[in-house]
């Protein structure tokens, strides 16, 4: 099984963020290639780290008041672990899913099903099951040329008892090989609320703002508040499940 160490970079750089920088700073070792400045006041650095193992990529994700977000993926956009500074838990995949996701079914048959599972030290055992597909639309944002996905998502406790659930639109990279985040829908049983982390801009190293600390677009307005087993970007509803909202 694949292990990275995202937990154990988690708080270096979230402490300059603190401190009121206003560029992100990442740990030794480690190099963003793109930032995504997103619609929901939401600023995500995508890195690698030396010492990875071959296909993975990292990703953090700020709001106005810092940290939000760590995740890992591989090649295949499988989400390998993640930790959410929000509630302090963090989440692992398990060897062996079921149906892995794979972005080069996807990519190839315009459908990836999948269903695997996470582990929690905090929260336990978590069933994922979900489908995504090409809808054959593309759009270009900085440049950037991105397909455009239909997805749906379910989260089940080890009991089976359905956690919540989301649907919308994403993109995906087939250069950068990963999901990026858009309009998704997420309900659970107490509540229902939308998001929109549909990219805005892109930056590259050496444009301005590239790893700045601050989202620039849709901020100051309301939003609900995530209950805890759902702060996940949808980005990667099965990254984890973006930000997975």
């Amino acid at each position: 099984m694949i292990r990275v160490s995202v937990l154990a970079l988690a708080f270096m750089p979230a402490a300059a963020v603190a401190q009121g920088a206003q560029t992100f700073a990442l740990p030794a070792g480690c190099e963003a290639f793109v930032t995504n400045q997103q619609a929901s006041c939401t600023v995500s650095h995508h890195f690698t780290c030396e010492g990875d193992p071959e296909g993975i990529q990292r990703r953090v994700d700020l709001d106005e008041d810092g940290v939000i977000y760590y995740g890992a993926i591989d090649h295949e956009t499988q989400w390998i672990e993640s930790y959410h500074p929000l509630t302090g838990h963090s989440e692992f995949l398990m060897p062996e899913p079921a149906r892995p996701a794979s972005l080069s079914e996807l990519i190839g048959t315009g459908v990836n099903e999948y269903d695997f599972l996470t582990t929690s030290p905090e929260f336990g055992t978590t069933r994922y099951v979900g489908t995504d597909r090409l809808t054959g639309e593309t759009m270009t944002i900085s440049g950037v040329t991105l397909d455009r996905t239909e997805y749906e998502i379910t989260a089940y406790d080890s009991s089976g008892n359905q956690i919540w659930s989301s649907s919308g639109r994403e993109f995906i990279s087939r250069d950068w090989r990963m999901f990026i985040g858009g309009e998704s829908r997420i309900v659970t049983a107490e509540d229902s609320w939308e998001s929109d982390d549909t990219p805005v801009e892109f930056l590259f190293p050496g444009d301005p703002g590239f790893l700045s600390a601050r989202p620039k677009y849709g901020c100051g307005l309301m939003m609900s508040a995530l209950p805890p087993t759902t702060i996940l970007p949808a980005t990667q509803a099965k990254e984890t499940a973006d930000d997975a909202i």
